[in-house]
């Protein structure tokens, strides 16, 4: 059975797809034939287009519009939904939203969330996105160094290989709540869960961690060790406390913390900087009794 390998970002998300059960991810996540229904679809992502506009940076970069958006420029922070492809330059495919089936509707999924400027994807995409706009579509060429790099990825991105990323901005999405600064996205959530974490209970979860110096620097899905906590816990940043409260099991949700509700100026250790924001990439697994 033929398989089509996906990476990073897509695999990441991913996971919150299925909330009866999490495995580990790794690097890589192969998916089968089968398991990507109506992939065979052809998507605008892949049509033949026309090359409006082009700029090239100095990093290697280079940036061809197939249509220009009158959106906002992106910029760090910004939670967009984007309709991506990434190829390599002999056009072999390594990951995308069409990649993946969408739960609900078993057909592959029309887009996914992004946030800008906390290395959900290389580095080059950071970068090559703040060039853009919400309804951008484009194609983006990203140099290894700025990719996958010497090391690629075994068995499907060779060493120093250049990426192809065409990309659509679909939109800007505003946090679904926020509280005292701490920006919340919930992605996916079952409304048969009534059960909301607060004072009288304990929350169960996966999270992958980032700041934009330091990159999932936390990956329990990895660790296969998910967090447990009560607010009454201390050691925890305080906004994290405050956005998950009435999150609820299988709640899928980004959490993006500013400085002044984490570690403020002083940062911590190695990982985050002085006055850094911090994103969780959480998905619940339980709120239960204490």
């Amino acid at each position: 059975m033929k398989k089509i390998m996906i990476i990073g970002f897509a695999a990441s998300v991913a996971v919150g797809c299925n909330t009866t059960e999490v495995e580990t991810p790794s690097e890589d996540v192969a998916i089968t034939d089968n398991e990507s229904s109506g992939n065979s679809e052809t998507s605008i992502i892949d049509s033949e287009q026309t090359v409006e506009d082009d700029k090239k940076l100095n990093n290697g970069i280079t940036i061809k519009w197939f249509e220009h958006g009158e959106g906002e420029k992106l910029t760090s922070g910004d939670l967009v939904q984007i309709d991506y492809k990434v190829q390599l330059e002999d056009g072999k495919v390594v990951d995308g939203n069409h990649l993946l089936t969408d739960p609900k509707t078993g057909k592959s999924m029309e887009s996914m969330p992004f946030m800008i400027g906390f290395g959900m994807q290389t580095e080059g995409w950071d970068i090559a996105l703040k060039e853009l706009r919400v309804g951008d579509f484009a194609e983006i060429f990203i140099p290894s160094e700025l990719a996958r790099g010497e090391k690629g990825i075994k068995d499907l991105i060779p060493p120093n290989a250049d990426n192809v990323l065409r990309i659509r901005i679909l939109e800007k999405t505003k946090p679904t709540r926020e509280v005292d600064g701490n920006k919340v996205w919930v992605f996916e959530e079952n409304s048969a869960n009534t059960i909301k974490f607060n004072e009288s209970n304990e929350i169960e979860f996966h999270t992958i961690v980032s700041t934009e110096s330091s990159p999932m620097y936390v990956n329990t899905f990895r660790d296969n060790a998910p967090f447990r906590l009560r607010l009454e816990d201390g050691g925890t940043v305080p906004g994290l406390k405050k956005a998950l409260i009435n999150a609820k099991k299988s709640d899928r949700m980004f959490v993006l913390v500013p400085s002044e509700e984490a570690y403020g100026s002083s940062g911590y250790q190695d990982v985050v900087k002085p006055n850094e924001d911090i994103l969780y990439n959480i998905l619940v697994m339980n709120v239960s009794d204490k």
